[in-house]
């Protein structure tokens, strides 16, 4: 377990860039081998920094509904089943729950039809309300500028420095900053296991 360096975070930036970009010119820009920058990345997918490449598709080429921006409100008592019923609609791409237990999201509407596929989505909760932004143009620039990527422990919440460890746990990657937050975690989801 190593703390991410300066080299990390440029290629982290180039790869937010351009997910495709050759190793080979990631290694030109940051000033290490191809086979260097491939190592690297491993870690950093390895470590859960870097969950997935994905692809950024311009949807408007592709006639794929009106962009719309919806704030749903009142959701208090469901806001979980809301957020994982939204998140699974064909048409929404992103989701954010607010603090105050309020759902956004932006989504690909048919244009005469968003109202009837909102109440279909969110109408049988009581108490929602919902109000819909017709959005006019769309860029993602992702970023890790004034960002500082540190892992954090799974037990305790502190951050992970090089003498902290790395355990998969039913398939799931965790880390710790200490030998005996790995243990409380493994002994606490062990008894969990064991009440199921």
């Amino acid at each position: 377990m190593r703390d991410l360096d300066e080299t990390d975070m440029a290629i982290l930036r180039l790869l937010g860039e351009d997910a495709r970009r050759p190793y080979s010119d990631i290694a030109e820009e940051v000033g290490l081998s191809g086979p260097a920058v491939s190592d690297r990345v491993q870690r950093l997918r390895e470590a859960g920094v870097i969950k997935r490449f994905t692809v950024d598709v311009d949807r408007s080429q592709l006639r794929a509904g009106v962009p719309v921006f919806v704030r749903v409100s009142g959701v208090t008592g469901a806001v979980d089943e809301l957020e994982a019923r939204i998140g699974d609609a064909d048409a929404v791409e992103h989701v954010f729950v607010t603090a105050d237990a309020e759902i956004w999201f932006y989504a690909r509407a048919q244009l005469r039809n968003v109202r009837r596929w909102l109440d279909g989505l969110v109408g049988d909760v009581d108490g929602v309300e919902y109000a819909v932004t017709l959005i006019d143009d769309v860029e993602w620039h992702p970023s890790l500028d004034g960002a500082e990527f540190a892992l954090t422990c799974a037990e305790c919440g502190n951050t992970v420095d090089s003498e902290g460890e790395s355990a998969t746990v039913d398939g799931d990657l965790y880390h710790f900053c200490c030998p005996s937050c790995r243990s409380r975690f493994e002994e606490r989801y062990d008894r969990l296991e064991e009440g199921a």
